[in-house]
């Protein structure tokens, strides 16, 4: 029998020097996908990796043995140990798993409650799995339900009102440690989503930018005409860093761009540099921030700005639980659906099989038995295995949907229907009754 089996580790769990490791980038989440598809235990696979989080969502059969595979092929790609990566990880199974999802998607996961852009990375790592044809039936659903609800708790609460996110927070911060932004020079690392939304929390500030385009040199062309600002090729940031107030950090590199000793060697004549590095694995090489005149914020440093934003949104993120809480019933009734009907019916086959088996064994001791009795005997067991087995599958069917996968996968291994062969039994022999 399938289940879903969710492994992973977020910024709830795990410092930013192991998710940086365990981060898994567009190309390197594309590889690690075919990985885990080609394993012999894996049916369906997703990848999730955010700057906060990597997840992997897989549907196997045996879920104890499977979370041992996926703890040491994570920590093969990220060059650690399965010890030095197994405190921060959790796993979650079944509707557990489509729970944890769920609130994902609906930013209940994360470090900027509501934030709107971790729905599009959901959406994205789904549609690279569909692209590597990884997923499957079960998967499919999961998503596609996740991506609903993400989309009903944004139409139907406040969670997400006034846009914030891990860019407008380090915004925020910037304002707090150089004041008016105005007339400040900044450099963004980075052309993608998270140098967009910076970009546009900056210029609401008055700050014009310059993008520092390393692959994406037309999506960096069009951040700069969107926001008045202007692009540098990478060669030119050196010269950039000794003009600049702040440097954000936002590519998915999987090296640090900025070094201490490169930064150490610019002249700067003692002018204070804020450093942003919002990227996981970071931008900016965490000894830069020991340098005279440089502060540096990294995505955990952010955190009491983060907590400040959060008390303003507990009332509708309790509403959004509310909402995750009624899809996920229904995802559970989904399902359990899906297991009941062949689980009663491997039940009733393996019936029907043990019935035919024991009036087999015994045709040869019926040498007077007529037709008539002999098709009498056998409508008569398979009556009372009929009516043995109504009870319990009626409870079955009426069964908590949250509930019913445990108890599902109980009876299933107590009957033995998922073993690949027939358990051997002992022959029974219907002797006659002696009369007294």
């Amino acid at each position: 029998m399938s289940e879903l089996l969710l492994l992973g580790t977020s910024h709830k769990t795990a410092p930013l020097a192991v998710r940086e490791r365990v981060a898994l980038p567009a190309g390197r989440a594309e590889a690690f996908l075919h990985e885990l598809a080609a394993h012999p235990e894996i049916r369906e696979a997703v990848v999730l990796s955010t700057c906060n989080r990597t997840e992997l969502f897989v549907v196997v059969s045996d879920p104890v043995e499977a979370e041992t595979t996926l703890l040491g092929m994570l920590a093969r790609q990220a060059g650690l140990r399965p010890t030095e990566l197994i405190e921060g990880i959790y796993s979650h199974r079944n509707c557990d798993a489509a729970r944890h999802l769920y609130r994902v998607t609906s930013g209940l996961e994360s470090m900027i409650v509501g934030e709107a852009e971790v729905q599009g990375q959901v959406k994205r790592a789904y549609e690279a799995a569909l692209g590597a044809r990884t997923t499957g039936p079960l998967t499919n659903k999961l998503f596609r339900a996740a991506l609903a609800t993400g989309k009903r708790v944004r139409t139907e609460t406040a969670i997400g009102a006034g846009g914030a996110s891990v860019a407008s927070v380090a915004v925020e911060v910037a304002r707090g440690v150089l004041g008016d932004l105005a007339r400040r020079r900044v450099v963004i690392i980075g052309a993608g989503d998270t140098a967009e939304l910076t970009a546009r929390a900056l210029a609401e500030q008055g700050v014009t930018t310059l993008f520092v385009a390393n692959r994406r040199r037309e999506r960096a062309l069009a951040l700069a005409q969107r926001f008045g600002g202007e692009t540098i090729s990478f060669d030119a940031l050196p010269r950039e860093l000794e003009r600049a107030d702040i440097v954000v950090g936002s590519t998915a590199s999987p090296h640090a761009i900025v070094g201490a000793e490169e930064l150490a060697s610019v002249n700067r004549a003692g002018r204070p540099l804020l450093l942003l590095d919002l990227a996981v694995p970071r931008d900016i090489d965490p000894e830069c921030g020991l340098l005279p005149g440089v502060t540096l914020f990294d995505i955990d440093g952010l955190q009491a700005q983060v907590d400040r934003t959060h008390r303003a949104r507990r009332m509708e993120a309790r509403r959004a639980e509310t909402i995750v809480e009624q899809e996920i019933h229904a995802f559970a009734g989904w399902l359990g659906t899906l297991e009941v009907m062949p689980t009663i019916a491997a039940l009733r086959s393996q019936a029907d099989a043990l019935v035919a088996e024991l009036l087999g064994e015994n045709e040869s001791r019926w040498e007077a038995l007529g037709e008539r009795d002999r098709a009498r005997m056998e409508a008569m067991l398979r009556a009372a295995v009929k009516r043995l087995l109504h009870g319990p599958t009626e409870r079955l069917r009426a069964l908590d949907p949250e509930r019913r996968h445990a108890h599902l996968q109980l009876l299933r291994e107590l009957f033995g229907l998922d073993e690949p062969a027939r358990v051997e039994r002992p022959a029974a022999e219907v002797r006659e009754l002696r009369r007294p």
